[in-house]
């Protein structure tokens, strides 16, 4: 029995001094068609009610387009700067209004990236802090408006962000 017991306090000891090594696995959050479809629904939903027409992209983490709606009087054009709007989002981690704000000294160069808009009306979509995905909306009269919209989508949807395994 102390036999026993010394080879586990020398396995234990062993286990305690070896350097923690990071896995070549990483676990992701990954947002369903279903989440990323019903944050683009209420979004449309919500500038109607404000009497707007708009385009709604919802992204994935990566910032690959998994949803548009475009409401019936909103343009092609309106469709594009939703989705620049969104990968903004992508690049920074935060509200493309707050990159216009907080990088305004490279906001210019960072428009000239394809498929990239740094303009009000784009919003992170989080669970648990992180960021897996984006919505951004165009064609309200004010990126305010637009943002306003996004931010009803997503708490359209917050209760399920919030309780996400």
């Amino acid at each position: 029995m102390k036999s026993i017991f010394v080879v586990v306090l020398l396995w234990l000891g062993q286990c305690l001094l070896q350097p923690v090594i990071a896995s070549d696995v990483v676990t992701v959050k990954l947002m369903t068609l279903e989440l990323a479809r019903d944050i683009a629904s209420a979004a449309v939903d919500a500038c109607r009610k404000d009497g707007y027409q708009v385009s709604v992209v919802v992204v994935d983490r990566s910032g690959r387009m998994q949803v548009m709606m475009r409401d019936v009087f909103a343009n092609q054009y309106m469709t594009q700067l939703a989705q620049g709007k969104a990968n903004a989002v992508i690049l920074s981690g935060t509200g493309s209004g707050d990159l216009r704000v907080n990088r305004a000294d490279i906001a210019a160069e960072l428009n000239l990236l394809e498929d990239l808009l740094v303009l009000d009306g784009g919003l992170p979509i989080r669970v648990a802090g992180s960021v897996i995905g984006a919505v951004g909306v165009s064609g309200a009269p004010g990126g305010d408006k637009d943002a306003a919209c996004a931010q009803r989508g997503i708490e359209a949807v917050q209760e399920r962000l919030d309780f996400a395994d």
